[in-house]
């Protein structure tokens, strides 16, 4: 499953980008395990070498001796065998419907339930730093929710332009929050970036946008985006920042 999502790029949409060297790697090297033990044959997990001869396996009365050879073995069971199948046929059945079925990408709902309107978690003190040598061209929703955040001295990014693109959430210090999910590792981690946009136009939730503006700080500290132009689009082949 993990070497197909690869091979069509769907990958992305289940972990960072920059984990599928290891997720790629890793699946080969499981796969050529599974396939290895398909050479052991049936029942050889259950032998475990004890069979230690008959010269140094004490005679009893009657011709038995201890530790040898002669103990009955039965096959499978036919609740193993069972199990086995039924277990084989379920495993396969979901390999086979998470390759042909679409993944999703994670929704706007949820991003909204994750929000605990703490700080974000996955920039530091190095965005806010890079931010104030007045290189943010580079920067994403994750970069900017972090500067709003932690900043100090909001006047630095007064007049900062911005082109970002995001889902639209409702929002409390604008007309609406931009927002994106950020991952970490995969999809599990993924925590909500929200930046203010104040704009008359009002896209429904969970609408997909592309928000051209400028960064304003207001008079009591805080930012906001100032916008130009929100541009309503399809959900990017990538929807995640990372």
């Amino acid at each position: 499953m993990t070497l197909g999502l690869a091979v069509t790029g769907r990958l992305g949409l289940y972990i960072n980008p920059d984990s599928t060297w290891f997720a790629v790697s890793m699946s080969i090297f499981v796969l050529a395990g599974a396939v290895g033990s398909f050479a052991l044959p049936l029942g050889a997990e259950a032998d475990h070498g004890h069979d230690h001869g008959d010269d140094h396996a004490p005679h009893v009365e009657g011709g038995g001796s201890h530790g040898g050879d002669d103990r009955p073995r039965h096959g499978p069971s036919a609740f193993g065998l069972a199990a086995t199948v039924t277990g084989g046929v379920v495993a396969s059945g979901v390999v086979v419907l998470t390759l042909v079925l679409p993944p999703a990408s994670l929704s706007a709902e949820l991003a909204m339930s994750r929000d605990v309107g703490a700080p974000p978690l996955f920039a530091g003190q190095d965005a806010v730093t890079l931010a104030t040598t007045g290189d943010t061209s580079a920067f994403g929703v994750g970069e900017w929710a972090s500067v709003f955040a932690t900043t100090t001295n909001p006047e630095a990014f007064d007049g900062d332009p911005v082109e970002l693109t995001g889902f639209v959430t409702p929002g409390d210090d604008g007309d609406f929050d931009l927002s994106r999910l950020v991952i970490t590792h995969c999809v599990i981690d993924a925590q909500p970036a929200s930046i203010p946009v104040l704009d008359e136009s009002l896209p429904a939730t969970g609408q997909w946008v592309t928000v051209t503006g400028t960064v304003r700080s207001s008079s009591d500290g805080r930012l906001a985006i100032v916008a130009t132009g929100v541009e309503q689009i399809d959900e990017p082949e990538d929807p995640y920042e990372y």
